[in-house]
C-alpha cells in the first residue's frame, strides 16, 4: 500500500504527494518508440525462462518472498524466478516504461488504485481467462472485495486486503482509548502538556500526518460524506468536507491535542520516542512501534458525535497483476506462481511476520487471525472503512484537494474556502485530462 504513501513510501497509504496521472503521462505510449533504446538493457536481460516480480514490501516481507520464489522453483528447476523492489510510484512508472516497451516483470505487485490507470495504459491483462472459478470462490468477498475487477475484468489478484488506517495507541500511557471524538478531546486535554514552559505543547495527546488528505479522508467520511460519487465525479465541495477539515483545524488550534505542524516523519518520531500518547496510521507501521518496545493497541477511529457515524478510512487490497506481453509458457507459469503465492499457507506466513489481513477465506478464519488481538482490531475498523476507487479520477482528486486543503492549517483559506477551491481544481484536472 515500505506502505503505499509515506514519505518514503510503505504500502499504500501515507504520503501521496506525486499521484497526477497527466496527460503527458497517458499520453507516454506514443512516445515509446523514443525511449525503445532506452529500455535495451531490459531488452538485453530478458530471459523467456525467467519471472521476475516487482513490487513495494518491506525488508521483511521481502526475505519471504525471496524464500517463498525459492519454494516455487523446486517445481519448476528449469525456470527461474526473481524479485526487485521499488518505491510504490517509481514500480509503477518503471512497469508502465518497460511494460509499454515490450518488456518488464512477470509480476507486479502493488495497491489496487493502481489498476485504473495501469488498465487505461494497456499495460495489464485479465486474468479470469487464466483462473478457475473455484479459485476465485475461495477469496475474500466481506467485509471487502479482495480481487479487482474493473471494466468488467479481473486485474488483481491479492495476497491482503485492508492497508488502511486505524488509531494506534500507547498502553502504557492510555489504558483505555477513546470511543467518541468529545472522549478524545477530553482526554486529550489531560495528555498534552507544556513540560517546559514556554507557553507551548510539547507532549501530545494524537499526532499524526493530517496535513496530507489521504490521512483526512476517514473524518470526512465521519461525517457522512466522501470525495467522489458513482460516477467518479469529486465531490468536495460539502459540508462533510467543510466539516471534517473544521474538527482537524480545531484539534490543532481550539484544543491544541495534536501538533499544529505535522508531517508523516514528525508524527512517527513523537510516537515513537513517547511525545504522542496516540497516532493514526496504517499496518505497515506496527512493526516500527513494536521494535521501539512500545505496547501498543489499536482500535477504530473515534465517532464522530454530530453524526453518530465512525471515521471511515480508505481500505484496499494488495496483490499481483499480469504484465499485458506474458504469454505462452511464461503466462502459465507466472499465474501457477501468482496462485501459489496466493496461497492460504504462504498468506499466513505473511500474516504471522507483518500482521497483514489475508485474502483467502480460509486464512482469514484460521486461528492465526482470530488470536492476533492487533489484527482482529484492524478488522474491526475495517469492518467501517471503505473501498478505495481505482479509477484515474481519484489522482487528479488527491492533487486537486492538497494545496488548498494545506492552506486550511496555514490560515490561508477557511474551510468553506478551500472545499470550494477543491472542487473547482478537480473538476478542471479531471477535463483536462479527459480531453
Amino acid at each position: 500500500m515500505v506502505s503505499r504513501f509515506e514519505t518514503k513510501t510503505t504500502h499504500g497509504a501515507p504520503l501521496r504527494q506525486n499521484l497526477l496521472w497527466d496527460s503527458k503521462i497517458l499520453k507516454v505510449k506514443y512516445l515509446v518508440v523514443f525511449v525503445f533504446f532506452a529500455l535495451s538493457i531490459l531488452s538485453c536481460s530478458h530471459n523467456e525462462k525467467r519471472i521476475m516480480v516487482w513490487h513495494s514490501l518491506r525488508p521483511i516481507e521481502r526475505e519471504i518472498l525471496r524464500e517463498q520464489l525459492k519454494e516455487f522453483g523446486k517445481q519448476h528447476p528449469e525456470w527461474e524466478f526473481g524479485e526487485l523492489f521499488y518505491a510504490p510510484e517509481t514500480a509503477r512508472t518503471n512497469f508502465i516504461i518497460s511494460a509499454l516497451g515490450g518488456s518488464g516483470p512477470a509480476l507486479l505487485w502493488g495497491a489496487s488504485d493502481n489498476i485504473g490507470p495501469l488498465v487505461e495504459l494497456q499495460v495489464i491483462q485479465p486474468i479470469e481467462p487464466h483462473v478457475n472459478q473455484a479459485y476465485l470462490d475461495s477469496f475474500l468477498t466481506d467485509p471487502i472485495e479482495a480481487n479487482t475487477w474493473f471494466q468488467d475484468h479481473l486485474y488483481q489478484i491479492a495476497d491482503r486486503v485492508g492497508n488502511h488506517l486505524c488509531l494506534v495507541y500507547n498502553k502504557d500511557m492510555v489504558p483505555e482509548p477513546p470511543e467518541t471524538m468529545n472522549e478524545l478531546i477530553e482526554m486529550g486535554v489531560a495528555l498534552t502538556k507544556d513540560t517546559n514552559g514556554d507557553g507551548k505543547p510539547d507532549r501530545y495527546a494524537l499526532a499524526w500526518n493530517y496535513t496530507e488528505p489521504f490521512f483526512a479522508i476517514p473524518f470526512i467520511g465521519g461525517f457522512g460524506g466522501w470525495i467522489m460519487d458513482a460516477e467518479s465525479r469529486p465531490t468536495l465541495d460539502t459540508d462533510a468536507v467543510v466539516d471534517a477539515a473544521q474538527l482537524i483545524y480545531d484539534l490543532a488550534n481550539t484544543h491544541r491535542i495534536i501538533p499544529r505542524e505535522c508531517d508523516y516523519e514528525i508524527a512517527n518520531a513523537l510516537f515513537k520516542d513517547g511525545y504522542s500518547a496516540m497516532i493514526i496510521n496504517g499496518p505497515w507501521s506496527w512493526g516500527t512501534y513494536i521494535e521501539n518496545n512500545i505496547d501498543i493497541g489499536i482500535t477504530r477511529i473515534p465517532k464522530i458525535d454530530e453524526t453518530d457515524l465512525w471515521p471511515s478510512p480508505m481500505i484496499s487490497p494488495l496483490g499481483y497483476s499480469l504484465n499485458v506481453n506474458v504469454r505462452g509458457e511464461r503466462l502459465r507459469v507466472a499465474v501457477a506462481l501468482m496462485q501459489f503465492l496466493t496461497s492460504p499457507e504462504v498468506e499466513l506466513i505473511f500474516t504471522r511476520a507483518t500482521a497483514s489481513i489475508p485474502s483467502r477465506k480460509e486464512a482469514f478464519r484460521s486461528s492465526i487471525v482470530k488470536d492476533n488481538e492487533l489484527l482482529q482490531q484492524s478488522v474491526y475498523q475495517l469492518m467501517v472503512g471503505k473501498t478505495m476507487p481505482v479509477v484515474t479520477e481519484l489522482r487528479w482528486i488527491w492533487d486537486a484537494m492538497r494545496p488548498s486543503y494545506q492552506a486550511i492549517f496555514t490560515g490561508e483559506k477557511t474551510p468553506e474556502q478551500a472545499a470550494e477551491s477543491m472542487q473547482r481544481l478537480a473538476l478542471k484536472l479531471i477535463e483536462e485530462n479527459r480531453e
